[in-house]
């Protein structure tokens, strides 16, 4: 059954007799429709600046002169409705906004750190083992610009972004059931038909099972990945869109630290078999509770706007052709800041793939190449002996890794100069405000903030009551900012370290050393989880801000789902490229299994330095927000000269 769009109604009317009734106490003027579209009163609203994206939406009326009706909220939910949108949220908000991000993290940690050795263990060759990882980049370049699309025209009343959340959650969790259980399953499946469990029948439909729910796995996580973010930019405003992707990125660093914790544990011990008799059946487990329950609170507990208000949805079917031709004319049409951000993006993760994927068997072979070359004439038994000592040392690395990463973020927000400050619009009508909070007519957006404090300051030390003790805190925190570190700098920065870490590679020779650099570059990685979301999230709240002033005009607009999707292409489409590389350089420079001196993972790494350099270039091009207000008003101007 089609949806039905609120219209003027009982509800409406009697919202307009409160409004005209508050109007009458208060004997103060309002802007009048006619206003908004260009036609100013003498009224104390017009010192505002109307072209500031930051400004609450303002309403059209309908043909009747009413306003829409707002929906209800349940006092259980924190509301994210329009008139409270662009208010600085509360670190409490915040947190359960961005919780379910981190348990989406544990449950791709258990695939990127155990995966591997699980899909061996069934008998999967290391030629067909490439392929199959081929699902990730594969699902992130396909899987997320059409759930971007689709969410954004899905018209549910609850929310346009939680059934892709709750579905890609669950899809999730049954997939990582069934790849743990998959010997167990086609065992028991084919012992119906008389088959043995350790026939090589078994053994190839295993594999076969397995390759499939990895498929399913990977683009089961990019439907709830995809979700999530524009989830996160729908529900923080624009002011603090870094802060809350920096939420984001210390939950990220939590669930990164939990799921290399727990694989360095011996689950099956420590659970005494309960959850199952090998590390990744336990590892599943967990993934699935805590992605399960941190998807369920952050649906729970965050309440988006009605989607219902931005009108009916387009009416174009996406079949294969048209989901491409979408995509290439969302391109086209990209924001230049998204673009350059999307651009920096593409030549970023060709460096960050080999990274994350081979760095582990690069401290694994530090580790392994004194024993090597003082034991020449080793049994396969014996390397594979060495091999998972080396691996759990590499593993202790990437634990490392994790805790600078999110120490990295704890800290990074605090002394990073924002790009976006609270506004300080004063309240259009003193009625919406009542219920809530009655002292806020005549004050700022955000009570008691001062424009100079950051978001994440903000959202860590709430307004105090009193205005000195405020004032102090906020000159304590402000002095902990770099003059001149913005967002986009310190981004830029960690690209040049990591390139320099990976040139360091040349004279690194033990795992310590290989431990203390993986620990070094966690700060790039803390950013790279940071810095680009932040950007392209806040011109996407902007964007969707003032397209909502426009009122139905917004729905032609393109909105964060198919922007985030096409900026994850940027990020899952090179990690194709840098397979195909690392796959070419491994042919030249690899040495036999068993032997020291192996180098070829280092010449990897090093050939994502060089691609980090250039995404520096690319980053040194994108506008900081000052220069993007120049930007869009010289692109303004010329649009009224030519329409002259």
């Amino acid at each position: 059954m089609a949806p039905e769009w609120p219209n003027s109604g009982r509800a409406s009317k009697e919202l307009l007799d409160a409004r005209k009734s508050q109007e009458t106490l208060e004997d103060q003027p309002r802007r009048s429709v006619a206003s908004s579209r260009g036609i100013r009163g003498n009224t104390s609203l017009d010192l505002l600046n109307e072209s500031s994206p930051l400004l609450s939406p303002q309403y059209p009326e309908n043909q009747d002169g009413l306003a829409p009706p707002l929906p209800s909220t349940p006092s259980g939910l924190l509301d994210c409705d329009e008139d409270d949108e662009e208010e600085s949220k509360s670190v409490w908000y915040l947190f359960l906004l961005t919780l379910s991000i981190g348990g989406l993290q544990i449950a791709w940690t258990v695939e990127i750190s155990n995966g591997s050795p699980y899909l061996l263990s069934l008998g999967m060759s290391k030629s067909l083992l490439a392929l199959v990882w081929i699902a990730g980049p594969l699902s992130g370049t396909l899987v997320q610009p059409y759930v971007g699309i689709m969410s954004d025209n899905c018209r549910v009343s609850w929310g346009k972004r939680k059934p892709y959340m709750l579905a890609g959650a669950g899809a999730t969790i049954l997939s990582l059931l069934a790849l743990a259980w998959a010997r167990e399953i086609v065992s028991a499946v084919l012992g119906i038909f008389g088959a043995d469990a350790a026939s090589n029948g078994v053994k190839v439909t295993s594999i076969t099972f397995a390759i499939i729910f990895v498929y399913i796995l990977d683009f089961a996580i990019n439907t709830v990945q995809a979700g999530i973010r524009a989830f996160i930019v729908d529900n923080a405003p624009t002011h603090q869109q870094e802060d809350a992707n920096a939420w984001a990125g210390r939950i990220t660093g939590v669930g990164s630290i939990l799921g290399y914790l727990s694989g360095y544990v011996d689950l099956p011990e420590l659970t005494g078999g309960y959850f199952g008799n090998t590390q990744f059946k336990v590892l599943c487990i967990i993934a699935c509770v805590t992605l399960g329950v941190t998807v369920v609170i952050s649906c729970l507990y965050i309440r988006e706007r009605d989607p219902r208000l931005e009108g009916p949805p387009s009416d174009e079917k996406l079949g294969v052709i048209s989901f491409f031709h979408q995509v290439f004319y969302s391109i086209k049409r990209l924001n230049p800041q998204v673009r350059r951000v999307c651009e920096a993006q593409f030549f970023n993760w060709i460096g960050w793939f080999p990274f994350l994927f081979y760095i582990t068997t690069y401290i694994g072979q530090l580790h392994v190449n004194p024993y090597f070359a003082s034991n020449p004439d080793l049994s396969d038994e014996d390397i594979d002996t060495a091999w998972e000592k080396g691996t759990r040392v590499a593993t202790f690395g990437l634990l490392i890794f994790a805790i600078t990463s999110f120490i990295s973020n704890l800290i990074l927000p605090f002394i990073v100069v924002p790009s976006y400050t609270a506004p300080t619009t004063l309240s259009r009508n003193p009625s919406f405000h009542s219920v809530r909070s009655p002292h806020r007519h005549g004050q700022p957006t955000t009570p008691g903030t001062p424009a100079a404090m950051s978001a994440s300051m903000t959202s860590f030390f709430p307004p105090t009551p009193s205005p000195s003790s405020h004032s102090r805190l906020t000159r304590l925190l402000s002095a902990a900012q770099i003059p001149g570190l913005t967002l986009r700098r310190a981004w830029l920065s960690s690209h040049i370290l990591f390139a320099f870490c990976m040139l360091l590679t040349f004279f690194i020779n033990t795992p310590t050393s290989a431990t203390v650099l993986v620990g070094v570059i966690g700060l790039s990685w803390a950013l790279s989880l940071w810095a680009p979301f932040a950007l392209i999230s806040a011109e996407i709240s902007k964007s969707d801000t003032a397209a909502r002033k426009l009122g139905a005009g917004a729905a032609k607009e393109d909105q964060a789902g198919v922007i985030l999707g096409l900026h994850n292409v940027a990020i899952a489409a090179p990690q194709i490229i840098a397979t195909l590389v690392s796959s070419l350089i491994f042919k030249f420079t690899q040495k036999p299994r068993g032997m020291p001196g192996d180098d070829s993972v280092g010449w990897v790494l090093r050939f994502g330095g060089l691609a980090a350099l250039v995404a520096a270039y690319m980053t040194s091009r994108i506008r900081e927000e000052g220069e993007t207000k120049t930007e869009r008003k010289k692109e303004a101007d010329e649009e009224m000269g030519e329409g002259d």
